[in-house]
């Protein structure tokens, strides 16, 4: 686990990892900025989050607080001379800034990647945003659900002839926006070996959530996906690749995609016989679908469960978040970890030579002094 340590007078959250020794500053933020510097510190890095005077004791107890795991907190008054000058003297020592304000909010406070580059020519200056840095949409007030709107995402996760129903704030705060400002922060450090310099990365979750939808757009492309949502292969347009309701109410996933896969799911669920629609029978998929459906209703979640489990049936039980705790293959990996208190997620993916370490520090409750931080 990392832990406070003192070299001098510096204090900071130590670490291993293979992002040990990178030193990151975030700019207070909500959403994916915390997110990617969680995992950061996950990795070994050694971040440092900038808070106003008297905001992190407001925050201890709030839910946004358990992400800031592995993390040194400092506070600064950044409208104040005294402010700006503790913080620039921390970027000035920074491998990475993090900030995810509206485009122009960082130069009007006087950190803006000009003035953070001239101070810190290696710096990689790193932006998240919605909407990007420029864009008739640029300024405005948006959130996940919106950004993914317009990527064409949201659109297709629909029954056919429903309306959509949001994938929680997965695909645009997260797996558009963490995940490809870590993507763009790495990418620069390591262009920095060679060059010797810094750059400023622009991270917006409409792009990186359209990214996310290649595959989709390679089918589009030949034809193989349609606009209209609940007609294709992923969005339950195919009955063998579906969720069905169980006689207890509760759910089984079905992605029996492949013929030979979906040979083990209909022995399992014994519907393997002559008379039953064939895979690729699409004029009778509606009656197969009745099938599928009608014989899940027939036991339980956690009977069907029980059948299907290490088969190739790729067939498997909806779980809630308290029953994915006890799932045996989440054991065994100790997928889940308890850092003070807290159930959430183990520090991913894992390295063979340089591991981070198995449960990460607990996010801090009393501030750091600025100044005693990378001196």
């Amino acid at each position: 686990m990392g832990k406070a340590t003192r070299k001098g007078t510096t204090v900071t959250t130590a670490s291993t990892g293979p992002l040990a020794g990178i030193r990151v500053v975030e700019l207070n933020g909500i959403g994916p900025g915390p997110h990617a510097c969680m995992m950061m510190a996950d990795l070994g890095a050694d971040v440092v989050t900038v808070m106003r005077p008297g905001e992190l004791a407001t925050q201890v107890d709030g839910w946004a607080h358990i992400t800031r795991r592995g993390r040194t907190v400092v506070e600064a008054n950044l409208k104040s001379d005294e402010g700006l000058a503790q913080v620039r003297g921390l970027i000035a020592k920074a491998d990475v800034l993090v900030e995810g304000f509206r485009p122009g909010v960082t130069e009007r406070m006087g950190l803006g990647p000009d003035e953070c580059l001239e101070l810190n020519p290696r710096l990689v200056y790193a932006r998240m945003t919605g909407w990007g840095q420029f864009g008739p949409l640029a300024h405005t007030a948006g959130h996940d659900l919106n950004y993914i709107s317009l990527t064409g995402h949201l659109n297709a996760t629909a029954r056919k002839g429903e309306r959509p129903v949001p994938p929680l704030n997965l695909v645009g705060d997260f797996g558009g926006g963490s995940m490809f400002l870590i993507q763009g922060i790495l990418a620069a450090i390591i262009e920095r070996s060679t060059s010797g310099i810094g750059q400023v990365i622009d991270a917006a979750m409409t792009d990186g959530a359209s990214v996310l939808g290649q595959f989709q757009w390679a089918m589009r492309g030949r034809d193989q996906w349609s606009d209209v949502a609940g007609t294709n292969m992923l969005d339950t347009g195919y009955p063998f690749y579906d969720v069905y309701t169980c006689s207890d109410g509760k759910f089984m996933a079905v992605g029996a995609l492949e013929p030979q896969f979906y040979a083990e799911f209909t022995r399992i669920l014994g519907i393997d016989g002559d008379e039953v629609p064939g895979q690729f029978d699409v004029d009778r998929w509606d009656e197969l679908r009745e099938i599928i459906a009608g014989t899940f209703a027939a036991k339980t979640r956690d009977e069907w469960a029980e059948q299907f489990y290490g088969t190739d049936a790729c067939t498997t039980p909806v779980l809630t978040y308290t029953e994915s705790l006890d799932h045996p293959h989440n054991v065994a990996r100790e997928t889940f970890v308890d850092v003070n208190g807290d159930m959430g997620p183990a520090p991913a993916p894992r390295f063979s030579r340089t591991p981070a370490a198995p449960v990460p520090a607990a996010p801090p409750r009393e501030v750091t002094d600025i100044n005693q931080v990378w001196v």
